[in-house]
């Protein structure tokens, strides 16, 4: 019998790991609407939808690997790394959703909610003052106007497979939707700033680095205190503090 295996949980969602099959458990029904919705609309591959049933969603493992995770070694070689950028920029090319995502939020409510997250973690002693005003600083340049693109909203490391410098899969579209391409690329190389020039290789679009280093800043500005209250480790070696520290 296949062991069962806690790949993420926490109070909002859980997924879990059986053998070839990954059941994802989300209070939030609007969640996984969103998720199903955006594979099927998506011009990448993604994982096969091989059943559904409220709160619970099953879908089929990937073939090959990531390129690595926050906070650890990356793998791979710069053609694998460009593959996830060409990836990337098809799925960014594509007709956009017609619901806001992730990226989607606005630079108006961004800016409150980043100013909420700075004043809160000084005041709680969670980052050193000038730590934070700094990034603040770095982050304003992300807080522009955009042009809407299908994203895909938390497109971290872990979240892309490849197999021999291929793409196979793109999982955990629950943030999917309209927004700010940039908020993709941003995500994908965080903490792995090295690799950023083989994704643009890839990905074959003019960018501006510095709304991809600002929003380097702003996610993980917003990320700490969350993941320190949902039991993750922002401060560990390669995450989010480090990110902020590499800005100053």
């Amino acid at each position: 019998m296949n062991e069962v295996e806690v790949v993420v949980a926490h109070s909002e969602r859980a997924t879990l790991r059986v053998g070839d099959v990954f059941l994802k458990v989300d209070a939030d029904q609007t969640r996984i609407d969103v998720e199903v919705e955006a594979m099927s609309l998506a011009p990448v591959p993604t994982p096969e939808v091989l059943w559904r049933k409220p709160p619970v969603l099953a879908i089929a493992a990937l073939p090959g690997a990531t390129l690595g995770r926050l906070g650890g070694p990356s793998t791979g070689s710069a053609a694998g790394w460009a593959a996830a950028g060409a990836a990337i920029r098809k799925l960014h090319a594509a007709p956009p959703p017609p619901w806001p995502g992730r990226a989607g939020r606005s630079a108006v409510a961004l800016a409150a909610e980043l100013d909420d997250e700075c004043a809160s973690l000084v005041t709680n002693g969670l980052l050193p003052t000038d730590l934070v005003t700094h990034n603040r600083r770095v982050a304003e340049a992300a807080l522009r106007p955009w042009t809407p693109a299908f994203t895909h909203g938390d497109l971290q490391i872990a979240h892309v497979f490849l197999d021999s410098d291929e793409v196979t899969g793109i999982i955990d579209w629950s943030e999917a939707g309209r927004g700010d391409a940039l908020y993709d690329l941003a995500t994908f190389t965080l903490g792995h700033e090295k690799h950023l020039d083989d994704v643009l290789t890839g990905y074959g679009a003019d960018t501006d680095l510095d709304v991809i280093h600002a929003w380097w800043s702003l996610r993980s500005l917003l990320a700490v205190r969350w993941l320190i209250e949902h039991g993750f480790d922002p401060f560990a070696p390669g995450c989010e503090v480090d990110v902020l520290r590499s800005r100053m």
